[in-house]
């Protein structure tokens, strides 16, 4: 007899590359068995045309860019917070509705950080799930709150870094 499918709770976090690549794996593999999967960008805007959401769209995959872009480079950091909270309700709604069989919180440990959005409360909310929805939440320095409440921690670790030998990011591998 087969287990039950219970919903997982996934981080990928830590300083190295590959986060959310793992993240957009996950999203394809998911979608390849039917389930149906969108992964909501709190950082990302829609400006600059990142490989992972033109991929998407030929597959028909969702991918919502909803952030302004680097917060380092914010020229209005409270309109940068407002849309990082209106992320989060966006979230909250998608994660309660369980409509979709995964859901992706791209970048999501970078609003946690700067506590605009409370950790505890982020960890109860996706603890609160529907039984079948997976949640995988990406970026660096993941809150002990999600850590805990996590099935699975993922932490890439940076090892060696083109960027260390002067090779900026690249289209196609870095975006």
């Amino acid at each position: 007899m087969t287990a039950p499918v219970r919903g997982l709770f996934l981080v990928y976090t830590g300083n190295g590359k590959g986060k959310t690549s793992a993240a957009v794996g996950a999203v394809v593999r998911a979608t390849g068995h039917g389930y149906r999967a969108t992964m909501l960008q709190f950082i990302k805007s829609g400006k600059r045309a990142s490989g992972e959401r033109l991929a998407a769209a030929r597959l028909g995959i969702e991918i919502v860019p909803l952030g302004d872009g680097f917060t380092w480079l914010s020229k209005d950091i409270e309109q940068t917070k407002g849309l990082a909270l209106d992320a989060w309700e966006r979230a909250k709604q998608l994660i309660a509705a369980g409509e979709h069989d995964l859901i992706v919180l791209d970048e999501f440990t970078y609003p946690l950080q700067y506590l605009w959005i409370d950790a505890s409360d982020a960890a109860a909310t996706i603890a609160a799930r529907p039984p079948h929805v997976h949640v995988i939440v990406t970026g660096r320095a993941a809150p002990e709150a999600l850590v805990e409440a996590a099935d699975l921690v993922t932490e890439m670790r940076e090892v060696k870094h083109p960027y260390q030998s002067g090779i900026p990011a690249q289209r196609g591998i870095d975006f």
